[in-house]
Order: structure tokens, then C-alpha cells, then sequence
């Protein structure tokens, strides 16, 4: 049976088990099916009571998620993911300080998440901040973080902070987070390359509810 099959198979929450069996192609291809029943509209359903019982044992995610706290990217609906199923981070940008990557290495040394998603989205209202050199209280420092894609494409598009050119930006800073997490977690860095999990980027269309998985950055 396949890894899509087995998940949808299960009437609780991810088990152990489960997760241990999983590649980070897996955990990747979770992703990728859940992404799609969302587009379909066909969600897969599970009891609620199974659930919560199993999730109140332990967890078992077979994926972390670094998103932006944007509204309109309801991340775990947006992959068809349950009780259980994910961690997810969220902060203004999607991008990473020391709590953040802190957290995915929790996730995913202790508590075996398989893939790393960075997802980013259209239309980011922190992307649009940094294009306009926004300075107020701890927005400053949040949105400095974002200005290297900003100049990025300021230096290979335009200075015009087009929508075309924050879509752009949205997905430079995407990688470039992907690359921070390599640079700045040795534990992280030290997975991947060992094969025990992938850090890979995505754009979610805000407009259009589709995420594209983008290539892998170089680390």
C-alpha cells in the first residue's frame, strides 16, 4: 500500500510507527496528496474522539511547516492535515530567528518530523513592509530580516514594488530562509544532509488556494 493510502487508511492520529517508516520523500508526497484533496475539496475524514485519544498519548507530526501569520493561509486545512498530523510555525514573513529554528529542531530531532516545509504566499503584507522601509517599534527588526530578497529583486527586476515583483520577492525570501535554516542550525544542516530529512519551499496563491513547491535552494 502506499504512503498516501496508509495515511488515509488510519482512523486516529499519525502512530509512531507510521512516522518512523516515512522518508523525508514521504512526509514530502503527505504533503503534495493533501494539498491536492484540498483543491479537490474531497478532505479526508477521521472521528474526532480517535483523534484527540491518540493525540493525547503523543504526537507523531510527519511534517513542520514554516509559514506567515497571514489569515488567509489556514496552513493545516490548507494541506488536509489533522490533530497530529503537523507542527507549524507562524510569524510575520515566514522567515527564522533562534526560537523558531529552535523549534524545528525540536521537531524534528526529538520529535521526528521528516520534511521542512517554508512556505510563503502572494500578496505578503510583510514583504510589502520591507519593500517600503516600514520602521515601527519590533516591526523594524521583523522586516530587516526580509530587505535582502527585497534588494534581490530590486537589483534583477525593478525598484517598482510591483504585485509581480512582491510575488517575486515572496518566493527569493522563501529560499533564502530555506538557506538560513541550513546556515544557522548545524543540527538542521547535519539531517538533511544525512537524508533523515528534507528542507524544501513552497508559495501558496492566495488568490488561486494552490501551493507551488519550489527547487530546493543551494546550501
Amino acid at each position: 500500500m502506499s504512503i498516501p493510502k496508509s495515511y488515509a487508511a488510519l482512523q486516529g492520529a499519525v502512530t509512531k510507527s507510521f512516522q518512523e517508516e516515512l522518508s523525508p520523500t514521504d512526509a514530502i508526497e503527505l504533503l503534495r496528496t493533501g494539498h491536492q484533496r484540498f483543491n479537490d475539496n474531497t478532505p479526508l475524514k477521521r472521528s474526532r474522539i480517535a483523534l484527540l485519544e491518540d493525540a493525547s498519548e503523543g504526537q507523531f507530526p510527519y511534517a513542520s511547516v514554516l509559514g506567515c501569520i497571514d489569515s488567509r493561509v489556514p496552513i493545516e486545512e490548507v494541506f488536509d492535515a489533522t490533530i497530529g498530523d503537523l507542527f507549524v510555525a507562524r510569524v510575520a514573513g515566514n522567515t527564522v530567528n533562534p526560537d523558531i529554528l529552535g523549534s524545528l529542531e525540536y521537531a524534528c530531532k526529538y520529535a521526528g518530523s521528516k520534511a521542512i516545509l517554508v512556505l510563503g504566499h502572494t500578496s505578503c503584507g510583510a514583504i510589502k513592509g520591507a519593500w517600503a522601509g516600514l520602521e515601527d517599534g519590533n516591526l523594524t527588526g521583523l522586516l530587516a530580516q526580509l530587505k535582502p530578497a527585497v534588494e534581490t529583486i530590486r537589483a534583477t527586476r525593478s525598484d517598482e514594488a510591483t504585485a509581480e515583483n512582491i510575488d517575486e520577492t515572496v518566493a527569493v525570501n522563501v529560499q533564502m530562509v530555506c538557506d538560513r535554516i541550513r546556515q544557522e542550525s548545524d543540527i538542521l544542516y547535519d539531517m538533511e544532509s544525512s537524508g533523515a530529512i528534507a528542507i524544501i519551499g513552497g508559495v501558496y496563491n492566495v488568490a488561486t488556494g494552490r501551493v507551488t513547491f519550489l527547487a530546493e535552494s543551494e546550501a
